[in-house]
């Protein structure tokens, strides 16, 4: 027979193991590979290219994507990610074959998350969202700096 306890301890590690599971295989973003050819992509669809500053670990980047960024990329809205740290290989704007890490620091990004919106040029077109925002104010204050972006072009 089982005991209330039982049923407790057993609930909180389903509970746990959930937790695990779901911090292990959250939602990804594509990483940036091509700014240029990434930007072409977000521009032929009227948006802003949208870029991810994340650090690896970061449980606030975490929840940004998968409760705003990845269901508004499979929208097709067009978002990379860049990590700090990183050494893998991104061509930047100009062309120029670089690093996450060395465009991150480029871009004086010095907090994860970060959000960044950039145009036509690769110029920025709307103000960036640096750090943990309150969870219910998140969405609207992406969905304005995607609106202000669009509207740059």
């Amino acid at each position: 027979m089982w005991r209330r306890r039982d049923c407790l301890a057993l609930a909180g590690l389903a509970l746990n193991l959930g937790t695990a599971w779901a911090q292990r295989t959250g939602a990804t973003l594509p990483a940036a590979q091509s700014l240029p050819d990434e930007l072409a992509r977000a521009l032929q669809n009227n948006q802003p290219l949208v870029v991810m500053v994340s650090l690896d670990g970061c449980i606030f980047c975490r929840q940004a994507r998968q409760s705003h960024l990845s269901p508004l990329q499979k929208a097709g809205t067009v978002i990379v990610q860049v990590d700090m740290r990183s050494s893998q290989a991104v061509l930047d704007f100009n062309g120029k074959l670089t690093t996450h890490d060395q465009l991150i620091r480029g871009w004086r990004v010095s907090v994860a998350p970060t959000l960044l919106f950039f145009g036509l040029g690769g110029t920025e077109v709307a103000e960036r969202m640096e750090g943990a925002y309150l969870p219910d104010f998140y969405g609207p204050y992406l969905d304005q700096r995607l609106a202000t972006g669009r509207k740059s072009f």
